[in-house]
């Protein structure tokens, strides 16, 4: 159903030079207010033009052309926000798009929020929010991986999945709801045993769901990974040599990096969140110090350890106490420096680590076995798109407040409590599922959500 909002306007496009613009105009208005800025040189009025179709024409201001563009009517409800949309394809340079736009704004449109156009389409009910949160997440994509879940997502995989197990909770409700209030009609009793099994197995599911935020969160946000390593083991280099650049300074001075140097990587369908700390040793210097510690810190975070040792060199007592810090963590040995004659003691590493590879980070040699560990760690064939995923913690928060509800209901059917009771506390775990598809969500949360969005999305 249509809900009445002022007329919006943005630029939908990178603020930057390109090819083109694109001005996205949205509301009731959007129409009359793209016909007081556009003139077609077919002579048709955009008031007149039918839903997914284009004009060519200009953009003028007082009779004097600014620009020759394309417009586009799309018509409510068949439209990206469910309202009337006229889209402006300007030349891409910034004087041009902002020119364009002030015009439209002149002519009585108010500038979007960001998110204004997706917030307007899951209120019209285009799409669920779990759709629209995911419509970042398919802008945002660095890789396949990345764009086949988002993908997924946009298209109502995790809504489906959640939608049956709220049928699910819904027919239970139903015939609780039925044997409660119409004693005297010949409705069967709830058996609390047979309600214990309907539950198992939407808690089952639930739990299955919950189990793929982890890997949603990687696919979403990429691996935070950080490499450690004793002074002078190629660290740097490692760094350098995955970001394709000289990210890190490299230099034969212990100790050189003493910050943590961040960025971004594509190895093979992954993305690393990849951070470059300073060689872990014990010292005295302060700053060194302060930098170890930081590294610390950075292990705990860590979705993935890469730890470097220098294979032309004997394990040292700094190198043992790395390997002790990661303990419980995923990790992969780097055993760097493989242009050279190998010393170190692999049977000691093959005790403390499942994957251990030989490269030369200074060569470029031997990354294409990171590639093969790190698709044996995180890319989990057993997840699949099409089934849902969880993707933040806003659903993450919601599916587990369902969960621990459904928990806590089979966990009163076991004491004997009584169904009035049980009602309750279901009725507690479909409202969870339900701020988490947007169906019962206050003003405030969906605000927030749509907040994170860019201008003009």
């Amino acid at each position: 159903m249509y809900i009445y909002m002022s007329t919006v306007a943005a630029i939908s496009t990178p603020n930057a030079v390109g090819g083109i613009s694109v001005i996205r105009i949205s509301g009731e208005d959007a129409l009359k207010i793209a016909g007081k800025v556009f003139t077609s040189y077919n002579g048709k009025k955009v008031s007149d033009m039918d839903g997914y179709t284009c004009a060519y024409g200009q953009i003028s201001e007082s009779e004097q052309k600014l620009d020759d563009v394309v417009l586009t009517v799309f018509r409510t409800p068949k439209s990206y926000t469910g309202e009337d949309i006229a889209e402006i394809s300007c030349h891409g340079g910034l004087y041009i798009t902002k020119q364009v736009l002030r015009l439209i704004i002149e002519a009585g449109a108010e500038i979007a929020e960001p998110g204004e156009f997706t917030k307007r389409a899951f209120l019209n009910g285009k799409m669920s929010l779990t759709q629209a949160e995911a419509v970042m997440d398919v802008i945002s994509a660095g890789g396949k991986n990345e764009l086949k879940y988002a993908m997924a997502l946009k298209g109502g995989a995790t809504y489906r999945k959640i939608s049956d197990v709220k049928q699910k909770l819904l027919k239970i409700l139903g015939d609780l709801a039925a044997w409660a209030d119409y004693p005297e009609e010949d409705i069967p009793y709830v058996e609390p045993d047979g309600l214990k099994k309907e539950l198992s197995v939407i808690k089952d599911e639930l739990i299955r769901l919950s189990k793929t935020y982890d890997y949603g969160k990687i696919i979403r946000n990429g691996i935070n990974t950080v490499i450690v390593g004793r002074p002078n083991v190629g660290k740097s280099t490692l760094m350098n040599c995955l970001s394709g650049y000289e990210r890190s300074i490299v230099t034969n001075i212990a100790g050189t990096t003493r910050d943590v140097v961040e960025e971004y990587v594509k190895i093979g369908e992954l993305t690393i969140r990849l951070s470059d700390t300073a060689g872990i040793r014990l010292t005295d210097d302060q700053i060194e110090q302060k930098g170890v510690e930081i590294a610390y810190g950075k292990i705990e975070e860590a979705d993935l350890v890469l730890a470097v040792f220098d294979s032309s060199e004997v394990l040292s007592d700094d190198d043992k106490r790395i390997i002790d810090a990661l303990i419980n963590k995923n990790s992969i040995a780097i055993l760097n420096k493989s242009d050279k004659e190998k010393i170190a003691d692999d049977e000691y590493l093959k005790d403390h680590f499942r994957y251990i590879i030989e490269i030369s980070a200074k060569n470029s040699e031997g990354i294409e076995g990171l590639e093969e560990c790190l698709n044996k760690m995180f890319i989990n064939e057993e997840i699949q798109a099409d089934n849902g995923i969880i993707a933040n913690e806003r659903q993450k928060a919601c599916l587990e407040m369902s969960l621990q509800a459904t928990d806590n209901a089979l966990e009163l059917l076991k004491s004997g409590e009584s169904l009035d009771a049980v009602t309750v506390i279901i009725d507690e775990a479909l409202a969870n599922l339900l701020k988490l598809t947007g169906e019962s969500i206050t003003e405030i949360v969906v605000n927030e959500v749509f907040s994170r969005f860019c201008v003009g999305k």
